[in-house]
Formats: C-alpha cells, structure tokens, sequence
C-alpha cells in the first residue's frame, strides 16, 4: 500500500465511479481498478460493492476510506510545512467561492494577487458552499470564501466585509418610485429565488420570512444572472447582494432602511493549515479590494 493508491481509494470514494476516478488521477480505468482491487487483495476485505450501475463503499470501506483521508491530510501538512519553511509567499493557492461572489470579486482579486505576491500560482475554484466546506475539509483546496455563518471547529474563519443587500425590482415597479423601502413594502409581492442548493437562497428566505413574502414556486433561477434577468422582465421581485449590482442593467435597486439586511464574507481555512502567513496576507488583500470600492461608492 502506497500513498498513491490511498489517492485512488478516495476518487473512487468521492465519485462512485471507476471510470471518473480515473479521470480525476489521470490515470486509465482498468489501471486503477487493478490497483484498486490488489489494494483488496493486500488487505484481504473488500472496499467497494461493484455493479453496472453503481459503486458503494462497503462498512469496512468507509472506515478505511476515512483513516485514508486523514492519511493524505497529514501528508499535505507535511508537504505545507516543507514549502511553507522554504517560502510561505510561494507555490499554489487553491481558492475557493460561491457562485454569487466568485464573479464579483475574484476578477478584483486576481490582479491584486499577482501584483502583491508574485510567487503564489493562483487557482480559483467556484462551487456551492456545501462543496466548498467539502474540498476544504478533504485537501481539494487551501481556503473559501464563504458566508457566515461557518460551523466546523477545525476551520478558521476571518469575517472580511458585510455585503449589504438591495431590493431589485423592474423600473416600471411601483417600488421603483420609492428611495428607500421596508420589508413591510414587499408583504404580499412574489419572489424570486434561486434554486435549492445556493446559499444565496437560504439567506434570502430568511430576511423575507418575516415579511410574509411568497415565493415564486414555478420560478426559479440557477444563477444570479438569470435571476437579474427574471426580475428585469417583471416576473418578480429579488434581492441581490451589493457586491453583484450593475449599473444600467435594466434594474432598479432600492436600499432597504436601516438596518438592511446583509450577509457577512468570511475568508474560511483549515487550523492545521501551514500557510497561515499567506491567508493573513489574502485577507488583507481582500479589505483592500473592499475599501477601494467603498471609496468609489
């Protein structure tokens, strides 16, 4: 047994499939199965129940597929404390953020990386929050962006910014004629929403329940863009982060009175992570970000 077949167990693991774990290691599917299957034969059990249709860990397995996951994790601690020692400014940064701020603020972010650390080989990985939490748990990557709030005493979690949030509604609205709304303007009013699975949708059901606000059941979005676009065409009203608001996009955005409603981004990493130098730089890069566009505001 090796660390690389350990590697194999977890793809095979993670996806279900021989033939995608294959991929995922770069390696051909008879390949890997072989390995797989001596890996059986070494430990004499078997890991995974194997049809036409599907591939399950069995009880055993999981138990070894969970020993395997801290296995690799102490590996890439090793790994991050070796390059961290040599240059903690220096090598990949696996970042993550969910899919209503990954486009806001990643495009700020990249250039401000390069320029202040030259030697970090930046790659940015968009995902839902629960995928996130997942391949920050798993190794996949070294940190998130991510709304609080986060539960998981092994992370580190930094609040950055509150991304406030504003009404959007067509221009032809009537609450398009108002500066200022409560959520007791929206009582009664049908909204949108996006799917199940977005953070964004969690977090807006929240500030509305209150309201009494109905959503839109036969209308949902599977992004941010097409949710602009539904309210645009009068279908509903929405609520979109600050952070995502254009200007001249067919919209009206509408401040909600103090105290509006927010969501607060937390930059999200492992505890056992030896790279804290390097996220303590990456927050600092964000609030510079933040305190630019304050100041353009």
């Amino acid at each position: 047994m090796n660390l690389r077949d350990l590697q194999y167990l977890i793809a095979v693991a993670d996806l279900r499939s021989f033939g995608q774990a294959a991929e995922r290691c770069f390696i051909s599917q008879p390949t890997l199965s072989t390995q797989i299957k001596k890996l059986e034969e070494a430990l004499g059990i078997q890991l995974f129940e194997r049809s036409n249709k599907k591939v399950l860990p069995t009880e055993i397995g999981e138990q070894i597929i969970g020993s395997a996951r801290r296995m690799l994790e102490e590996e890439q601690i090793i790994k991050e404390l070796a390059a961290s020692a040599r240059d903690p400014l220096a090598g990949n940064l696996r970042l993550g953020a969910f899919p209503t701020l990954a486009p806001y603020l990643f495009p700020q972010l990249v250039p401000l990386i390069r320029r202040e650390l030259p030697k970090i080989r930046l790659m940015l990985i968009e995902d839902k929050t629960d995928t996130l939490l997942r391949q920050l748990s798993s190794g996949q990557i070294d940190a998130a962006l991510l709304a609080m709030p986060v539960e998981d005493e092994s992370l580190q979690i930094t609040a950055l910014f509150e991304d406030e949030f504003l009404l959007a509604v067509a221009c032809g609205h009537p609450l398009a004629n108002k500066t200022i709304v409560t959520l007791d303007d929206l009582t009664g009013l049908p909204l949108l929403l996006l799917d199940e699975g977005h953070c964004l949708r969690g977090q807006a059901l929240q500030i509305c329940q209150t309201a009494g606000l109905s959503e839109q059941q036969d209308v949902r979005a599977t992004s941010l863009e097409t949710l602009r676009q539904m309210a645009r065409a009068g279908t509903g009203i929405t609520l979109i982060p600050a952070i995502a608001v254009r200007e001249e996009d067919g919209l009206c955005y509408r401040p909600f009175q103090a105290p509006p409603p927010r969501r607060t981004i937390a930059l999200v990493w492992r505890k056992t992570t030896a790279r804290r130098v390097l996220f303590e730089k990456l927050v600092f890069s964000v609030l510079a970000i933040r305190r630019k566009a304050l100041r353009m505001e």
